[in-house]
C-alpha cells in the first residue's frame, strides 16, 4: 500500500502541476470570481500548483511509510479535492472527474492509515518549523519594501494595516485590500508575492521530509562497552576497531553480547565491518538493527563487512551482497623483500635509505605531547582538501589519547618529516592500516613503500603477525579483465573501472597493494532490493567523503544537533 499510495500521489501531483500549465486554465479559473470573494484570476491555479509541488515531494515519503507525510498528503488531497470542485463551479460537472482519483487516494489512505508507522527524527520538525517562521518574515519584509520602497503606484490611500493584510494574502495567492493604479503593478506584486510564498512552502515542506541525520547516540557506557567487545573479539575483524569513531551509533542485540555500528547518510542506516561481539550474538542485533531501520524508515545497508558476516547477514535479514572488492592482508611471517615480484619495493626502499631516509615505528601511548602537536600539525598541512575521507576503514582521528595501542610510522629525511602511517590494532596480534600521508611537495617517490616495509619488519618485535593495507575495489573484477582469454564482459567492466580511475583510486590503490604479495580477502556491499541499490551506493560515497555536497551558507538552516557526515 505505501508504494502504491506513494505512486498514486506522484500522479496525482503530476496532474495538479499539468493542469495549471494547460492552455485553457485561464477561462476554468476564470468562474471563481464569483464564488471565492477577492478571488482574482490565477488564484486558484497558483493554490492548485502549490498542492502538485507539494504532493510531488511528499510521494517518496509516502513510500517510505512516514506517519509525518501520511498527515501532510491527507490535508494536501483534502485540499486540492476542495479547489478542483470550487473549479468545476460554474463550468460544468464534467471538471467534477479532476478530484475523483485525489478523493479515492484520500479514502484509501484513511483506510489503511496503520501501514504508515515510520517515525521522524524530532530535530527535523523543529528546524522546518524555524525556517518556515524565518523565511515567513522575511517574506513579510519584503513585501512591505516592496510595497513602500517600490514607488508602486496605489489608488487611493493605504495604511499599514492594509499593507501588512496584503501581503500576508498575497502570499498565499488571495488578492488583498490593496487597489494599484495599473493592472501590470498589481501583477508584478501577485506574482513576487505568490513566488515568495511558494518558495516558503516548498523549502519548509523540504526540511520537514527531508532524511534525518541524528546525532551519534554512542554514550559513555557505549564506548565502554564496545572497547570490552573490540578486546574481547578485536581478531575476527581487521575493521572492528573502526567501530569506535566518534561519529556512529550503536544497536545491541537482546543479550549484550554483540552490536552493529552505524550512521544514518541520506536516508540510509550504514554499518560497517562486521557486528562486534559473539557471532553468536550477532543474528540478535542484526534483526535490532533491520527492525530499527524499518521503525525510522531507514534503508538498511553494511558496507565493507566480510564473507562470513555477509552469509549470517543474508541468512537472518534477507539482504542482498554484491561483491565490493578485497581487503590485503600481509602475513608478515611469509613477508620477504626477496625474489623478482619484490624487486620493484626493494629498489625504491633502497634508494631512499640510501638517500638518507629513516623510519621510525612506535605505540602511540608512547609519543610525548610535543610529537603529537608536530604530527598534528604536519597532518593538517599535507592535507589536500579540508575534507577527511574515510568511515569504514578509517578512525577520524591520528595519534590520539584514547587510542594508545595505536602503531606510528613515521619517514623523515635528514631530521624532516616527509610521511607516516597510522595503524589501528587488529585484535592482539594484528594491524590496520588507518592513515597514510606524505608531504607531497619534498618527499621523494616510494616513501610509502618504505613506510609499509619498515613497518613489516618490526611487526614481530610488536607482537604482529598480519597487517591489512588498503582496500582495493573490485580487484577480482580487474585482475581477471587483464588475464589471457578474459570475456568482452570481464574486459569491458575492467575498461570502465579503468576509465573511474580517473577520478577515484581504484587501479592504483590494486597495484599499491599487490606489490606486497598480500593475501586477499574478500568484503561485501549487503542493501536490501536492487531498487534501494543506487541510493546505498550514494550514501557510502558520501559517509567515506568521495561525494560531498557543498555546505549550506546560511548555517542556521542547519541545526546544531545534526551531524555533519563530511567529517
Amino acid at each position: 500500500m505505501p508504494v502504491t499510495a506513494g505512486l498514486v500521489t506522484l500522479a496525482v501531483g503530476i496532474i495538479d502541476v499539468a493542469s495549471v500549465l494547460l492552455p485553457d486554465v485561464g477561462s476554468r479559473v476564470h468562474v471563481l470570481r464569483g464564488v471565492v470573494p477577492g478571488v482574482i484570476p490565477g488564484t486558484a491555479a497558483a493554490a492548485v500548483l502549490l498542492v502538485g509541488l507539494l504532493l510531488v515531494m511528499l510521494s517518496h515519503a509516502l513510500r517510505r511509510r512516514k506517519r509525518r507525510a501520511w498527515r501532510a498528503v491527507v490535508v494536501l488531497l483534502a485540499a486540492s479535492v476542495v479547489l478542483h470542485v470550487l473549479k468545476a463551479l460554474g463550468a460544468g460537472l464534467l471538471f467534477l472527474g479532476h478530484a475523483a482519483l485525489p478523493s479515492l487516494l484520500l479514502v484509501l489512505l484513511v483506510v489503511f492509515r496503520r501501514e504508515f508507522y515510520a517515525v521522524g527524527d524530532p530535530t527535523t520538525r523543529w528546524r522546518a518549523l524555524r525556517v518556515f517562521v524565518l523565511l515567513a518574515l522575511a517574506d513579510v519584509a519584503l513585501g512591505l519594501l516592496w510595497l513602500y520602497a517600490g514607488r508602486i503606484p496605489v489608488a487611493g490611500g493605504m495604511s499599514f494595516g492594509d499593507a501588512v493584510w496584503h501581503v500576508l494574502s498575497g502570499l498565499v495567492g488571495i488578492e488583498g485590500p490593496v487597489r494599484f493604479a495599473s493592472d501590470r503593478a498589481g501583477d508584478v506584486s501577485y506574482a513576487l508575492l505568490v513566488g515568495l510564498g511558494g518558495f516558503t512552502a516548498v523549502v519548509s515542506a523540504y526540511l520537514l521530509l527531508r532524511p534525518a541525520r541524528p546525532l551519534p547516540r554512542l554514550s559513555g557506557s557505549d564506548e565502554e562497552r564496545l572497547r570490552e567487545l573490540v578486546v574481547r573479539h578485536g581478531s575476527n575483524d581487521s575493521l572492528g576497531y573502526f567501530a569506535l569513531r566518534g561519529d556512529k551509533s550503536v544497536v545491541w542485540s537482546p543479550s549484550g553480547k554483540a552490536g552493529v555500528t552505524y550512521r544514518v547518510v541520506s536516508g540510509v542506516m550504514l554499518a560497517s565491518g562486521d557486528p562486534l561481539g559473539d557471532p553468536e550474538a550477532w543474528p540478535g542485533a542484526m534483526t535490532a538493527f533491520v527492525e530499527q531501520a524499518d521503525r525510522h524508515a531507514w534503508v538498511p545497508a553494511v558496507l565493507a563487512c566480510g564473507e562470513y558476516a555477509g552469509e549470517v547477514w543474508v541468512r537472518e535479514t534477507g539482504l542482498t551482497a554484491l561483491e565490493l572488492g578485497d581487503e590485503a592482508v600481509v602475513p608478515i611471517g611469509e613477508f620477504t623483500l626477496d625474489g623478482r615480484a619484490m624487486r620493484g619495493v626493494r629498489q625504491a626502499v633502497g634508494r631512499l635509505e640510501r638517500k638518507g631516509y629513516q623510519a621510525d615505528v612506535v605505540r602511540s601511548r608512547d609519543l610525548d605531547e610535543a610529537q603529537r602537536s608536530r604530527l598534528h600539525a604536519e597532518a593538517a598541512r599535507w592535507r589536500r582538501s579540508q575534507t577527511e575521507r574515510g568511515f569504514s576503514m578509517a578512525l577520524g582521528r591520528f595519534a590520539a589519547g584514547e587510542d594508545p595501542d595505536c602503531v606510528i610510522v613515521t619517514a623523515r629525511e635528514d631530521g624532516e618529516l616527509r610521511g607516516f602511517l597510522q595503524l589501528a590494532p587488529w585484535g592482539r596480534d594484528g594491524l590496520s592500516l588507518d592513515v597514510m600521508r606524505r608531504d607531497t611537495g619534498n618527499a621523494d617517490n616510494g616513501i610509502n613503500e618504505l613506510l609499509i616495509v619498515r613497518l613489516l619488519r618490526e611487526a614481530p618485535a610488536l607482537g604482529v603477525r598480519r597487517v591489512s593495507l588498503n582496500f582495493a575495489v573490485f580487484r577480482s573484477a580487474l585482475a581477471r579483465g587483464e588475464r589471457l582469454g578474459a570475456g568482452p564482459v570481464v574486459r569491458g567492466l575492467r575498461s570502465i573501472l579503468l576509465f573511474l580511475s580517473r577520478w577515484f583510486q581504484i587501479e592504483s590503490l590494486y597495484r599499491f597493494n599487490a606489490k606486497f604479495r598480500p593475501e586477499w580477502e574478500p568484503r561485501f556491499l549487503l542493501y536490501p532490493t536492487g531498487r534501494d541499490l543506487p541510493r546505498v551506493v550514494l550514501a557510502g560515497l558520501q559517509a567515506e567523503a568521495f561525494v560531498v555536497w557543498p555546505r549550506p551558507v546560511l548555517r542556521w538552516w542547519r541545526p546544531r544537533s545534526v551531524v555533519d557526515t563530511s567529517t
